[in-house]
């Protein structure tokens, strides 16, 4: 059963803190995202995508041994660890593969239909029940994804597929989640997750380049290093600094407040993906991708609702079809007991 952060008189307090906390992390992750979309000029994937996790081991074990408590760097799931690792690797060198073809905006819109994935997965492998009002809700959010997608379009491409590619492997990673619970908390399985995706990412990128041509078209796909070398050293730890410190507010921001009341703020990731694509990269979204997004970011917050309501009357585990998730994140929904919290 997961353990909801207890009413009590501190509970405004609380939840003011989850909310900025939720903010801030979905601040830093569109920071980071908007990083990888310039470097990608410069540097493959494997290799961002690598240094990230470097950076991020590299923060999380002191963080962890020095919290102590629920935190551990020992794990007992290292199988589950292993395959979200892989399934993270794969989803996210997808998801960025599409950023030099794709606005910022039109990329992470299509990736949030895994909140909706995740309810129907939820349904068929984990038998949980989706009722007609959150059914409707999936309804209009996967008519949102097919609306952003515009897969009818004269100018249609296969890229588009990546980010929702992506949605799906992230959406299998959160349902093999379950099976961890609260057993662990949501900086070990992070740092275990983080730690196998930079485990298996440079084998993956070798795989990848034994069918990728070497044309000019996929440049940041070749798994080679570049000319000018590590040049620019301090904007890749900027990077993996960046994307830490997302997961960090991210964490905290469910550690201290209810996940009903704290899991709709990760829509904000949206417009700010919006307005940050448009002053750094002169992005402007398509009717169609706007429109999308409006249904999707709709639907996401009706079910959030739905689980504010279902909260206040039972102490059951919420439903995975609440859930909802930021890009490049890899914390587990439930929230630690409050003596746990730190």
């Amino acid at each position: 059963m997961t353990t909801q952060a207890p009413l009590s008189s501190h509970a405004p307090s609380r939840a003011v803190q989850g909310i900025t906390c939720i903010l801030f992390g979905m601040l830093f992750f569109v920071v980071q995202d908007a990083m990888m979309k310039t470097l990608l000029l410069s540097y493959p994937i494997w290799m961002l995508l690598f240094i990230r996790s470097v950076v991020s081991v590299l923060v999380l074990v002191p963080l962890i041994l020095i919290l102590a408590g629920p935190h551990t760097v020992r794990t007992g799931f290292w199988k589950t660890h292993c395959l979200r690792g892989t399934l993270f690797a794969l989803g996210f060198s997808l998801f960025y593969t599409a950023f030099p073809f794709m606005g910022l905006a039109e990329v992470t819109t299509i990736f949030f239909s895994a909140p909706l994935i995740t309810a129907l997965m939820a349904a068929v492998f984990l038998k949980e029940t989706i009722g007609p009002h959150r059914m409707g809700a999936l309804a209009v959010g996967f008519a949102g994804v097919l609306i952003a997608v515009n897969p009818t379009s004269a100018g249609f491409s296969w890229i588009a597929v990546l980010p929702l590619l992506c949605a799906v492997t992230y959406s299998i990673s959160q349902i093999l989640v379950r099976q961890i619970g609260e057993q662990e908390s949501s900086l070990t399985v992070g740092l275990h997750t983080l730690a196998w995706s930079g485990l298996v990412i440079l084998p993956m990128g070798w795989f990848v380049n034994q069918f990728v041509p070497e044309t000019t078209t996929f440049p940041h796909l070749l798994l080679s290093f570049p000319e000018k070398g590590l040049s620019e050293w301090y904007w890749l730890l900027l990077l993996g600094a960046t994307g830490m410190c997302g997961y960090i507010f991210l964490s905290r921001a469910y550690q201290v407040a209810n996940a009903s009341l704290v899991a709709p703020f990760d829509y904000t990731y949206l417009p700010l993906a919006t307005a940050l694509g448009y002053f750094l990269f002169d992005e402007v979204p398509g009717v169609n991708t706007l429109f999308g997004m409006a249904l999707i970011v709709s639907s996401g917050l009706y079910l959030g609702y739905r689980e504010l309501r279902a909260t206040q009357h039972t102490d059951d585990t919420p439903v995975v079809a609440e859930t909802v998730f930021a890009p490049a994140s890899p914390h587990p929904t439930q929230i630690p007991d409050e003596e746990n919290l730190s």
